[in-house]
């Protein structure tokens, strides 16, 4: 304030009482021309950066925007990613993420036969991008665990509800279409996309995983018991199956040796029919018996009977062979006590002397 005193005390001013320019800059109220103009252009750019900065939004990738006028939604339009110019000070984008999101929940249920089951649900959604609006409007950013969460929950332990603790495992397929099912059915209304469901993890009592486990083993011991009995009765199969073999094949190779005796004894029968013939036609055969039978060695003695070696009663020729033939009507008649056949003197071979060699 005094300050402002001395600059009016120091001020000149016309004869007329008009003050005058201080053109030193010094004292007065006055600014210098280039200040004048450029204070002014510093507020303008001031305010037209303030503008477009209000005025320019940017919606990242993988986002739409939601437009507020006044805070109020516009249901008409999803912004989609880029730049975009809207009024300042009245508009307000809302960037909400449509990609693919995942969501673990964990749940509590009870099984068909009233087992506690605990169940571990792996969800992956995505919002519809052309109805961005309308699930701001309606639910707002926080939709996941407004909506997605208690559908989760919800239709795990209605699923669950109608297997038993086992069928949950055995048939871990079907319960999973089923829960997939009921979640795309409940969030669909919410313009919410359901991609894939997963089950991660199924826990059970320590009770009935106790029952599970001996029944296991129980069943594993009635299959090896039935293996072993199996493995037995194949035994006692493959043994039976041998002894049935070895009697067979016993009992062939005594039905071969008896068809062998039979054939020896027909082919021994024929050759006595063929010599008994070739006997009574001819006896040129039955010398050539004799030379083939005979040693070479002329005999000392060729008669039989008597009273001693040097007697000399000689009753009749003692054939070189025995050859035994048929019966027939020309049949020669047999000796018993020497047990062989005497044949007519017609039809003899000629024997050798009788008479004992002579020394040199």
């Amino acid at each position: 304030m005094v300050d402002f005193f001395k600059s009016k005390r120091n001020r000149r001013f016309t004869p007329d009482g008009e003050p005058l320019e201080d053109v030193g800059g010094g004292g007065g109220f006055g600014f210098s021309s280039p200040l004048k103009i450029a204070i002014p252009a510093i507020i303008a750019v001031i305010i037209i950066f303030v503008v477009l900065t209000s005025s320019l939004k940017i919606v990242e990738a993988g986002n739409r925007g939601v437009l507020l006028k006044f805070g109020a939604v516009d249901t008409s339009v999803s912004l989609s990613e880029g730049l975009h110019f809207v009024l300042p000070f009245r508009d307000t984008i809302v960037p909400m993420e449509v990609r693919t999101q995942k969501i673990i929940q964990s749940t509590t249920s009870a099984s068909k036969d009233l087992q506690n089951v605990a169940t571990e649900v792996a969800l992956n959604y995505r919002i519809d991008p052309a109805t961005v609006p309308i699930l701001y409007k309606e639910i707002g950013l926080d939709y996941s665990n407004r909506v997605i969460v208690p559908t989760i929950q919800e239709s795990v332990k209605q699923v669950t509800a109608r297997y038993n603790a086992e069928e949950l495992i055995t048939k871990r397929d079907q319960v999973k279409s089923e829960i997939e099912e009921v979640i795309e059915t409940r969030l669909t209304p919410y313009n919410i996309i359901t991609d894939t469901i997963s089950i991660t993890d199924f826990q059970f009592s320590d009770q009935f995983v106790q029952a599970v486990e001996a029944k296991v083993q129980a069943e594993q011991r009635a299959l090896q018991a039935q293996n072993e009995l199996r493995r037995i009765q194949i035994e006692a199969q493959q043994i039976e199956a041998t002894a049935i073999g070895e009697q067979k094949a016993n009992i062939a190779s005594a039905e071969g040796q008896r068809q062998a005796n039979i054939l020896r004894a027909q082919g021994e029968s024929e050759a006595i029919k063929i010599i008994d013939t070739q006997l009574q036609n001819s006896t040129s055969y039955l010398n050539w018996l004799q030379s083939q039978r005979w040693d070479g060695k002329l005999p000392l003695v060729t008669g039989s009977g008597g009273s001693g070696a040097g007697s000399g009663n000689n009753l009749g020729a003692i054939p070189f062979i025995e050859i035994p033939i048929g019966t027939s009507e020309s049949e020669p008649t047999s000796n018993p006590a020497t047990n062989s056949t005497n044949f007519p003197l017609t039809s003899t071979p000629p024997l050798p002397s009788t008479s004992a060699p002579t020394t040199p």
